[in-house]
Order: structure tokens, then sequence, then C-alpha cells
């Protein structure tokens, strides 16, 4: 599988990478053992989980642990930290702050069963916190040896920015990633956050590249999605006419090209330069096949064309 760097880092991680979100709350711990045990098989050597991830008691990290075993130097793992438990979601109060980050790195560090994260990204961003306090916190753990390096999820690119500046400012290490929603038909970020990623050489690592299966193909216009999908949960926040419209133009271009709509969603994501890895999730492993079959082909001059058209 190849490889880029996390933005100008030296950090070599996968171009498809495991988003762990299913393991605990649509996956066993069998059935993440066969998930895990697939994408080291395939080469995907970038995992991202989170310490709210795996249902209300966010048992993701320990599953991943399990399912990794003596594995866990072969791979470049990647947790968060800030994020709110249970339902509620989005930020934890005090999240980013001095206390909470450490307190959530060691509780990290003992569910994951290493003495070190790869990357330890802030989950959303808090708005209480100034971000120097963060940025602090976070470059204590790197001296510490417990991180190697730190990254953002959800920040907008005025946040990005103003870390990046104020990391140079005090010396302190600066993030190297931005994880954000970002996908074929949800192209937001490259309004103002993939300019600002490419200016300062940090990496994307887009999550819901799949809009949580709706481009996958195997949903249809009028159609439920499939009993127990991700997508049957939050079909709310994934699925309308205006999506499907696009979708249909997206699948004039690919059909006579021999293409499957996922073959766009993860190849043209894999093709972006500013892009260090898709983050994808999966619940069998045959989902992974797919996605690393779809990151490999080569997208053609007309069919690059001819995506751009259809998402005009």
């Amino acid at each position: 599988m190849k490889k880029k760097n996390l933005g100008s880092s030296g950090l070599h991680v996968s171009v498809v990478g495991l988003g762990c979100i299913n393991m605990g709350m649509m996956n066993d711990q069998a059935q993440t053992e066969a998930v895990v045990n697939k994408a080291l098989d395939l080469g995907i050597n970038f995992f991202d989980v989170a310490n709210t991830y795996g249902g209300p008691n966010g048992m993701a990290e320990d599953m991943l642990s399990q399912a990794l075993g003596a594995r866990r130097p072969d791979i470049v793992l990647a947790t968060k930290f800030g994020g709110a438990s249970g339902r509620a979601g989005g930020a934890m109060e005090a999240g980013g702050s001095r206390h909470n980050i450490m307190k959530a790195a060691e509780a990290s560090l003992k569910a994951l069963k290493t003495d070190y994260i790869d990357l330890y990204q802030i989950h959303f961003p808090d708005h209480g916190t100034p971000i120097d306090e963060t940025l602090r916190a976070l470059d204590d753990l790197i001296t510490q040896g417990k991180v190697r390096y730190v990254g953002n999820s959800n920040f907008a690119a005025w946040q990005l920015v103003e870390a990046e500046f104020i990391a140079r400012e005090l010396g302190l290490n600066r993030f190297v990633s931005a994880q954000n929603r970002y996908s074929l038909i949800n192209r937001g970020a490259e309004d103002e956050l993939v300019p600002a990623a490419q200016k300062y050489g940090i990496g994307i690592l887009p999550y819901f590249p799949l809009e949580s299966g709706l481009l996958t193909g195997k949903v249809k216009r009028g159609e439920a999605a499939p009993e127990g999908s991700r997508l049957s949960k939050w079909s709310g926040a994934f699925v309308s006419d205006a999506k499907f419209d696009t979708i249909d133009k997206l699948m004039a271009v690919a059909e006579p090209h021999g293409r499957t709509l996922l073959d766009y969603a993860i190849g043209w994501l894999a093709h972006q330069s500013h892009v260090s890895s898709v983050i994808a999730g999966a619940t069998k492993p045959e989902q992974l096949e797919q996605n690393v079959a779809a990151a490999e082909i080569e997208l053609s001059v007309e069919e690059l064309a001819g995506i751009e058209e259809a998402l005009s």
C-alpha cells in the first residue's frame, strides 16, 4: 500500500487509514480482530481511534489494543482527546486544558497498552481554553516521550493558523495534521482549511469519506439504508435529494470507465496532494479490500475533469 508523509513531518502513513469508530459500536471483539488483521495484511499502517469511541464506555481503544497485540510497533497509532463522552458528542468542557490533556493521555496510554502515541489529536476546538495552554501541554507530552506528533480535528482555518503562529512564537511542537469532514460531495474544507493547511505543511486527514455509506453506491434514492448500518441511524445528516442528484452525475462519469462510486469517493481523495491518509471505517474485512483497491486506481485526466464537472 502506498504511503505518504503526514504533512511536512517525517511520519509515513498509508494512503488509506482505518477509522476505528465502529469498534464497540458496530463490531464486537471478534469482528474487530478480523478487520484489524485484514488491514495489516493489506498494508494499512494508520489506525485512528479516540478515547470516546466504542459506545458510552469508550471501549474502542481497549478493543484495538487487544486486536493488535504484539503488532503495536508495526502501526502508526492515532487517538484523540477533548471530545464529550456519551450521547452529547462535540467538545468536552475544558477538553483542551492542561489538566484534561494530561489525564486523558495517561488513560489512553493505559487503554491502548502502549508507552507512546504516534499522533495525539485534539478532537474538537476548546473555545474556553487558550490554545497556548493546549500546545504547551502537548509539547510537554512530546518531551516526555509519551507522544510523538500532535494534530487537530474539526478546527476552522483561522484556528489552524492561530495554532501555527503561536507554536512558532513560543517554540513549541506544531500540529502536523488536520482531521476534518471531507468527501467528494462535501468539499467545504477546500474553501479555507485546505489552503491554510497547504501553506503550513499540515496534512489533511478526511473523515466520513464515504458519507457514512452514502457513497458506497449501495444506497438508492427512495430506499431505506441497510438495517443496522450507521447510515440508517444518521441518515438525516447525510441523505438528501440534492446529494442523490450529484451521485447520479458522478455515476454517469464512472460507468463508462468501469468505475464504481466508491472508486471515485476514495480514489479522488487519495489523488489529492494535500490528503495524507483517507480515514475510512469498516465493519467487514471485504470493505477494507474495496477501500484499498479504490485508493490505488489511477484516475485519468478525462475522469478528473468529468468529476469536477459533475460536482460543479
